[in-house]
């Protein structure tokens, strides 16, 4: 074909993507175990669990080379180490690491490439990532699967289901390579922010691994063991040069971060260690030691206050758990009545289901009246208003249903509720406390906020094997059958008569 022919460029790059595909299958080197426990150790602290199932995903590997690989899918919130994770296990197996970002992506296209008579057409990103990794078993990370979008030039997640079912990738086609591709041997490891997004029939190819937020304690392990080390390096400064101790470590996690995972704290850790490097830098100073009474002048006060014993020391407050997408929350449940006519005021941005919550909470106080030494006469007198405080901010759900009916029960009792005390759970008419989710994260966040104890439903004692050991170590666990173990744990002095 001569080289000013129209087709002559477009089949001679069909033919360079043909040849530079590797179709081979490399040897691989047998995957070393205990090699692996040591790398997945040295790049991330904590996560046991996350690690022990990466482990089991190895040796299955090393085990059965051939064999249909389960398909990961790293879900928490931003900051908490997934895409890392997917590094080491690349690292653990000695196969190239390549990344996909599928953020934003809303063409059906990106995935699966245009067919040759178009101008300018490309295979799509899966084929792209394997032709830069230069080979057919890569360990291939899908970021942010849970962000696809869905335009007009069709539906990626649709696309993706080929991709992701070990049954079919053996054979999966690229419009623009227009023969099958065997994508069966590569390791696909997805991460999320959340599952909700997810389509369905995507979710059900993935295995879900979930990956919480941090505590305190491990949040001071990764700053001292990797964050404090890197922002050395990225400020030009040494160990012998500049130094920050564990005290102001802990003061920058518990007064100026509130997250699940720890970029924040490393950009908090970042801009105490400039303050050194502009003192090292004009002379002033050789050696510079950060300590906890600096920060306030080196950082700013204080973002964050302990706040829960003033905002719980009068009856009607009641303290909730509440689950965001970056990690747990504690949200404050106000009740207060006034005269009128028997009316429920709801403010602060409730959902429907929440709205539902205070209204069978209220229902049942009422039922309850009685056996709990309230005035039946107040309810004909009184407008209830229930506030939850950050009243910019939605809220939805039926877990605070339980902290609702306490704060009604603390306001019409006049009894206040425990300030150390925080709880979750759905509630029925019959009195019943229903289980709810992110158990683990309400959990971690309950003993960051300096609670010492929580309130759960009963049937969630499921997850209490999911709750990391020190968080469990410092709290105490009230489990709840009805309401009415609910108002004995959580409300302070004698019940009437």
């Amino acid at each position: 074909m001569p080289e000013a022919a129209a087709e002559a460029g477009m089949v001679r790059s069909y033919l360079d993507w043909l040849i530079d595909l590797p179709w081979d299958l490399p040897e691989e080197e047998p995957i070393d175990i205990g090699q692996a426990r040591r790398i997945l150790d040295e790049d991330h602290f904590g996560l046991e669990k996350i690690k022990q199932r990466i482990v089991e995903f190895l040796a299955v590997r090393k085990l059965t080379p051939g064999g249909k690989a389960p398909i990961l899918c790293f879900v928490g919130p931003p900051g908490v180490g997934k895409t890392s994770l997917g590094q080491s296990i690349a690292r653990a197996m000695g196969r190239p690491f390549v990344r996909v970002s599928l953020g934003g992506v809303h063409d059906e296209a990106e995935i699966r490439g245009h067919r040759r008579t178009y101008i300018g057409a490309l295979p799509g990103n899966i084929i792209q990532a394997i032709r830069k990794a230069k080979a057919r078993n890569c360990v291939m990370m899908l970021d942010e699967i849970d962000k696809m979008g869905r335009g007009i030039q069709g539906d990626p997640s649709a696309a993706m289901l080929e991709v992701l079912d070990p049954e079919q990738n053996g054979t999966f086609r690229d419009n623009y390579l227009g023969v099958p591709f065997d994508l069966s041997r590569v390791a696909f490891i997805a991460t999320a922010n959340m599952l909700d997004t997810i389509p369905g029939p995507l979710r059900d190819r993935m295995e879900i691994i979930s990956l919480a937020g941090y505590t305190e304690d491990e949040k001071l392990q990764i700053a001292r063991r990797y964050l404090v080390r890197r922002q050395l390096e990225a400020n030009g400064l040494n160990l012998e040069q500049a130094e920050i101790d564990d005290e102001s470590l802990r003061r920058l996690i518990r007064d100026y971060t509130r997250e699940a995972g720890v970029r924040n704290l490393e950009r908090e850790i970042g801009k105490a260690l400039r303050h050194a490097a502009v003192r090292i830098a004009e002379g002033s100073a050789e050696h510079v030691r950060i300590a906890a009474e600096d920060l306030p002048t080196i950082i700013g006060p204080p973002l964050f206050e302990n706040e829960v014993a003033m905002r719980t020391s009068v009856p009607g407050v009641a303290t909730g758990l509440a689950w965001t997408p970056v990690g747990g929350d504690i949200l404050f449940i106000e009740a207060t009545r006034t005269p009128g006519k028997g009316g429920l005021i709801l403010t602060g941005q409730l959902s429907d289901v929440m709205r539902e919550s205070a209204q069978a909470a209220l229902s049942l106080i009422k039922n309850r009246a009685t056996s709990l030494g309230i005035d039946t006469g107040l309810f004909e007198k009184n407008d209830i208003h229930i506030h939850v405080p950050a009243g910019a901010t939605p809220k939805d759900g039926p877990s605070a249903g339980v902290a609702i009916y306490t704060a009604l029960a603390s306001l019409l009792t006049g009894r206040t509720v425990r300030s150390d005390t925080a709880m979750t759970g759905e509630i029925s008419l019959r009195g019943l406390v229903l289980p709810v989710g992110g158990i683990k994260e309400k959990v971690v966040a309950a003993a960051g906020a300096g609670l010492t104890r929580v309130m759960l439903p009963a049937r969630n004692r499921r997850d209490y094997e999911d709750i990391p050991e020190d968080a469990r170590n410092k709290l105490e666990f009230v489990w709840l059958e009805q309401v009415d173990d609910a108002i004995a744990a959580a409300l302070e002095g004698k019940p009437p008569d």
